[in-house]
């Protein structure tokens, strides 16, 4: 394929699991994880709140009971791959977020992560996030709580995802402070195309990435992942629109220099953006529901941007 190679960052797409086992059965979401680690995937991102806003039960859990069904039935497959999860938004009353949201207390963190360990049936996961902030909490107490599951081996990595910079740097120097793991890892919204500036976002609780939170990354060594990466299909699918706060003179610039960029690469819209992504040294999540679109993404680990493609990109954002 004209304009393939292998990418030249350390960067890897990340397999998002949010809708197994509730808009994705579990067949399906077997053939997606074999294929994902058929290809050389290596990280699973999925949450305990995974996905209570569809599932008749008005619970989380279902992500990563698919999970641990998978493992069970792969006795193999722990090895192959890598475990995120994530605490602090799934409800403790069905129906009830986010007034019954769990939080991020010590006992909370305890709690949703051994509820998660069950799930999955796995004794530590790879990697533990704080799903969002939980400002009724002092931060000492979540910092301790996340340091003690890494002292336990329970958790050997943690990371903020939707968490202003400056908390994250704060919790940094607290668990300095306490002589725990601090959070090395930040997981945040970001895409090629860009929000009108100061426009609210419309979904509840995702968190835009910033040059900030990547100015920390970069100056403090942390791994940098994004979800919505895909924008839910709006780069390919007519039915599919971007939201409205992206309707302006800068999107339309953007997708003119993607239409000629995967022109010339020989490569999809979707492949350029992912490739975009690792290019900047950030991870991207992918979530799937089918085998044959998970493969495509894949595909864009071979897709090479040049300089040339990346200034382009930059002057019409």
């Amino acid at each position: 394929m004209r304009g393939m190679d292998v990418n030249n960052t350390n960067s890897q797409i990340v397999l998002g699991t949010m809708d197994f086992g509730t808009r994705v059965g579990q067949d399906e979401a077997f053939a997606i994880l074999d294929t994902f680690v058929g290809e050389g995937g290596v990280w699973l991102d999925t949450a305990n709140c995974y996905s209570f806003w569809v599932d008749p039960s008005g619970l989380g859990g279902a992500s990563e009971q698919v999970i641990g069904a998978w493992l069970r039935a792969r006795p193999d497959a722990r090895a192959a791959v890598r475990i995120a999860t994530k605490v602090r938004q799934n409800p403790r009353v069905p129906h009830a977020w986010p007034q019954s949201a769990e939080g991020l207390s010590a006992p909370a963190v305890r709690m949703g992560v051994e509820e998660s360990l069950g799930r999955l049936g796995v004794d530590h996961v790879d990697l533990l996030w704080a799903h969002a902030e939980d400002r009724t909490v002092p931060l000492e107490e979540t910092v301790g709580a996340f340091g003690e599951l890494v002292t336990k081996g329970t958790a050997l990595r943690i990371g903020a995802a939707n968490h202003a910079a400056w908390r994250v740097e704060r919790a940094r120097s607290l668990a300095r402070e306490q002589g725990v793991e601090p959070w090395t890892a930040l997981q945040l919204r970001h895409s090629l195309v860009q929000p009108r500036p100061l426009t609210p976002l419309a979904e509840s609780g995702h968190r835009l990435l910033t040059d900030e939170d990547l100015d920390l990354a970069q100056s403090e060594g942390l791994t940098v992942w994004s979800y919505s990466s895909l924008m839910w299909g709006s780069y390919v699918r007519a039915d599919k629109p971007l939201p409205q706060t992206y309707d302006h003179p800068g999107t339309a610039r953007v997708l003119s220099v993607l239409d000629d960029v995967a022109g010339e690469l020989a490569a999809t819209r979707n492949q350029v953006v992912l490739a975009w992504l690792m290019r900047r040294g950030i991870d991207p999540i992918v979530g799937v529901s089918r085998t044959e679109q998970l493969v495509e993404a894949l595909a864009a680990r071979r897709v090479r941007l040049s300089d040339e493609h990346l200034a382009r990109f930059a002057e019409a954002r």
